[in-house]
């Protein structure tokens, strides 16, 4: 198969859908032989700020010498952006040359692996066979049930916990944080950002019962600024150096931590664009939206957006387009290239609940950024709501006809 017909049969596998649980999982890594020896694993899971707070851990160990690998989710543009060795995304030839020998392993296999479950086989060959020393690992959703959670790590990272995912992980954030929580094993560290006292007490609990260490970051990071705005991102930073060193794997040199904190990217977080006249979120519930909303007032004061928004099934739209009513001159809604999107006219209703003074309209993405504002009358555009509507826009910029729109 070339890498287009492998990524076309892989996609496709999303036919399966979600399905929680770590059998098919460990029956997928026991006939692949992963993962490979010598190989350590840190394993993040949470809410919000997972992919920054992985972002920053690979960024350092990279820095420190580890010759390192990322497993996150889901891409922006394109899938190989989802496992990197050394900072390199995986190239075409390995994708069809993995997914290949994938689909002849799992062929009649029932249940079927899912999607998610043969990204990560092929992350994790694809790591093993290039010789990655050190692999940070993602959640998919959850933790528990989560097909990472098949991985015996070094540490087990929680990032803030918030509601979303309510109809798998639960509607109270005692049960989300209980599946979270999940990822926490016997005799592995454990470190978490701050918490809602409910949330913090279902993690303690479980690393009592694992007999394990947790610890809670108190302090966010402020030695010098970070490339990734918002104090949300310096909580994030501190978390992953609590993290790494909870591990054992802190990098000695005060330089070469410095080196990769300053040299972390992460795109689609607060990301400036067109020379400042666009911010890029993927900001997609409440919790994420207020992060944005408090970067926002930090960064331009009173200053108000043109807000363009767009979102996929299953969030709470609504709240977060109330905590953005409060930076928004006028909107715009679209509808997200997703099969889960939700159409821009629910949205704009939603809105006219949310905000009924502030005007708003209806468009597409491409009629949005070929009508950018002046950067000089410091009038900005603010896209955000979904990583899709991310990766979307990215795409633009690049010029970039691949764009690989995705489920999950």
């Amino acid at each position: 198969m070339t890498s287009s017909e492998a990524l076309t049969w892989l996609y496709s596998m999303q036919q399966f859908g979600i399905k929680p649980g770590l059998d098919n999982t460990r029956r997928l890594l026991r006939a692949l032989q992963l993962p490979g020896t010598g190989q350590r694993f840190l394993h993040v899971a949470g809410t919000n700020g997972k992919g920054s707070t992985c972002a920053f851990m690979e960024s350092i160990l990279r820095a420190g010498g580890e010759r390192t690998a990322l497993f996150t989710s889901p891409h922006l543009i394109r899938f190989s952006e989802r496992m990197t060795v050394g900072g390199k995304q995986i190239p075409a030839d390995e994708i069809a040359q993995g997914i290949t020998c994938l689909r002849s392993v799992v062929s009649g296999w029932d249940p079927h692996p899912t999607f998610f479950e043969l990204a990560l086989a092929l992350a994790l060959d694809w790591f093993d066979r290039t010789g990655a020393e050190t692999v940070v690992l993602e959640t998919g959703m959850g933790g528990r049930l989560d097909a990472t959670n098949a991985i015996q790590p070094l540490v087990s990272v929680i990032t803030p916990i918030a509601l979303d995912h309510q109809q798998w992980l639960g509607n109270t954030l005692t049960e989300i944080a209980g599946e979270k929580a999940g990822i926490i094993k016997p005799g592995v560290p454990a470190a978490s950002a701050p918490q809602a006292p409910e949330a913090a007490a279902v993690l303690q609990a479980a690393a009592d019962k694992a007999g394990t260490s947790l610890t809670f970051v108190t302090e966010p990071f402020t030695d010098f600024p970070l490339p990734l705005p918002g104090e949300h991102q310096q909580w994030n930073a501190a978390l992953a150096l609590a993290a790494l060193k909870a591990a054992g794997l802190l990098p000695q040199n005060p330089e070469a931590v410095r080196h990769g904190l300053a040299g972390t990217q992460w795109p689609g977080r607060f990301q400036s664009l067109a020379g400042g006249s666009i911010i890029l979120d993927g900001g997609h519930n409440p919790h994420g939206i207020a992060e944005l909303v408090r970067t926002w007032k930090a960064r331009f004061g009173g200053e108000k957006a043109h807000l363009a928004f767009g979102a996929v099934a299953e969030k709470d739209c609504r709240q977060s387009l109330r905590l953005l009513s409060e930076i928004t001159a006028d909107a715009t809604f679209l509808t997200v290239n997703s099969p889960r999107a939700v159409p821009d006219t629910e949205l704009a209703a939603a809105w006219q609940e949310a905000a009924p003074r502030i005007p708003w309209r209806l468009g597409t993405l491409t009629e949005i950024l070929s009508h950018l504002p002046d950067e000089n009358t410091g009038s900005r555009l603010l896209i955000c709501g979904s990583l899709y509507l991310c990766g979307e826009t990215l795409a633009f910029f690049e010029g970039e006809q691949g764009f690989e729109a995705s489920t999950q």
